[in-house]
């Protein structure tokens, strides 16, 4: 692991405890095991840095994404890939969602301006549901909606973990994680079923 890629762990372990606002440069030095200059040294403020895990993270995703749905044309196609997808994702940056919604009650306007420029693409899908929706393969559903049903059902789960292990599992870590490894064949039978057309 370089220099560089330990701050950034050690940042992400600080601002999920503190948030930005309660976050130190020492308190994340000391978290990565070097010295204060030398965290200034790769990064000159805790703005800058907040910024690099927080776009570092959508650069993993919004790529990918993009790549797919330009290779994607029907809406089932697109479930079905995107929800393992970002249930994967999610796993890999588990801090994430828990560092969004500390912000987001904190200081939602960095929030907002650092995820505009993520450019998530949803015109594509948007073309997607109006094509399945007038072939009648899907219920009428704004992308919003669709999109959101998506994130909720996987995300929370996530950030309600001490919750779901400690109650529903009874402290259960394994049954936890037996449980999340089958989320994504459930979130997207459910998604599926939730769109399909009424019936006359």
């Amino acid at each position: 692991m370089t220099t560089e890629e330990n701050i950034i762990n050690a940042a992400k372990e600080v601002f999920v405890r503190k948030g930005f606002q309660g976050a130190k440069m020492q308190e994340i030095a000391n978290e990565a095991g070097i010295n204060k200059a030398l965290l200034h040294y790769y990064f000159r403020s805790k703005e800058k840095l907040f910024e690099q895990i927080f776009s570092g993270a959508f650069q993993q995703l919004i790529p990918a994404l993009s790549k797919k749905l330009d290779e994607i044309t029907d809406i089932e196609s697109f479930i079905r890939f995107f929800v393992p997808f970002y249930v994967d994702f999610i796993q890999k940056n588990p801090h994430l969602p828990q560092f969004v919604l500390h912000e987001l009650s904190q200081n939602p306007d960095r929030i907002r301006s650092l995820a505009a420029n993520q450019g998530f693409p949803l015109s594509k899908l948007s073309v997607m549901i109006d094509r399945a929706v007038a072939e009648k393969k899907i219920r009428p559903i704004e992308t919003h909606s669709l999109v959101i049903n998506i994130l909720g059902l996987i995300i929370f789960p996530i950030i309600a973990r001490p919750m779901i292990e400690g109650v529903i599992f009874n402290q259960n870590t394994k049954s936890y994680q037996n449980f999340m490894a089958k989320r994504s064949d459930e979130v997207v039978e459910t998604i599926l079923n939730s769109i399909k057309p009424q019936s006359n």
